[in-house]
């Protein structure tokens, strides 16, 4: 596998690896694997969300509080 980076980015991640006493594959590895978690995380919990059944946001007939009330500070 070939990543290209641009010279800033290829500095900063040779750096951080250096500061971690890894390699720049591994720390990649490593960046790739934490954002895959994420969206994994992320699109469970959304679904988990979504599953639920629905429900009102305030009792019947009652009336919801004006833009001003919600930011009166």
């Amino acid at each position: 596998m070939t990543i290209t980076l641009d010279e800033e980015v290829a500095r900063w991640a040779k750096i951080r690896a250096a500061e971690q006493d890894t390699s720049v594959s591994r720390l990649v590895g490593e960046m790739l694997r934490e954002k895959m978690r994420n969206e994994q995380s992320y699109h469970s919990s959304m679904k988990r969300y979504l599953s639920r059944k629905p429900r009102p946001l305030s009792r019947s007939g009652a009336k919801y509080p004006t833009r001003v009330e919600i930011h009166e500070r």
